[in-house]
């Protein structure tokens, strides 16, 4: 559904399993500081990564009909999980630009070094299709690490317990001694406790995630669409299918996300 209007005024709608897509929505924020969004946490359902495909796109698809009835132009999957396997449904259902997430994997292989690639993501991730293509073009020196639970954490809030850091260090032990060229964050969750994954590993270790260029792709979408918003100042409205400590949660983590991007 269109903005009956101006459609460049129409909001956009991002969404992610919990609090992971903030880190998503800072980067819009940071890019697009003209536009509208409208923020979903399905903390309620989370985590997906863990759920089976066809409830993951069932969620997925309610999520984005909701949307529809606040009229937004464009959608952000703003998690890894919900891009592997409702994505492509989504934009054969649906008229509007959405744009999902993919793990950093074609960047990390393009780095010098012949160094592993290291790749944190949820089952749901590694086990689509999705990933599947992306490894078999970009997968050179790359180990796909499955890490459930490890969003929980962040749901949480937890930055740096001993339990996070016991699960971090029993995760990636057996590589602390290896080559690692580069960390990739293959959930939106992740860079929440960047610093924490960093100090694993040397400096010299580059620790990637896809959000800017996620946000890259919105912007080129929108500005092909003639859907970009050049003025005025945006505003972010912020959602859950949670409770309210959840949302005051949420609130906070967007603040961080911000200055995590500045």
């Amino acid at each position: 559904m269109s903005c009956e209007i101006d459609p460049r005024l129409c909001p956009i709608g991002v969404f992610d399993s919990g609090v992971g897509g903030l880190s998503v929505l800072g980067e819009a924020v940071r890019q697009l500081p003209h536009e509208d969004f409208i923020y979903f946490g399905d903390t309620y359902n989370a985590p997906y990564g863990t759920k089976a495909p066809e409830q993951v796109r069932e969620l997925a698809f309610g999520i984005v009909e909701s949307f529809c009835a606040r009229r937004v132009k464009a959608v952000v999957i703003a998690c890894n999980t919900a891009t592997a396997e409702a994505a492509k449904e989504l934009r054969a259902h649906y008229s509007f630009p959405i744009i999902g997430m993919e793990p950093a994997l074609k960047p990390a292989s393009e780095l010098e070094g012949p160094g592993l690639r290291l790749v944190l993501a949820t089952p749901g991730t590694l086990s689509s299709e999705k990933y599947a293509s992306l490894y078999a073009r970009f997968g050179q020196n790359a180990v796909s690490l499955p890490c459930p639970g490890l969003m929980d954490f962040v749901e949480s809030g937890d930055r740096g317990s001993p339990a996070l850091r016991d699960y971090l260090e029993h995760l990636l032990q057996p590589y602390l001694h290896e080559n690692v060229t580069a960390v990739v964050l293959g959930c939106t969750h992740y860079p929440f406790i960047r610093p924490l994954i960093a100090s694993f590993f040397p400096e010299s270790t580059r620790i990637l995630d896809g959000n800017a260029g996620t946000v890259r792709q919105l912007r080129r979408v929108l500005r092909q669409k003639d859907l970009l918003k050049t003025e005025g100042t945006g505003t972010v409205t912020l959602e859950t299918s949670g409770n309210d400590q959840t949302l005051t949660l949420m609130k906070a983590m967007f603040e961080e996300a911000k200055e995590m991007i500045s």
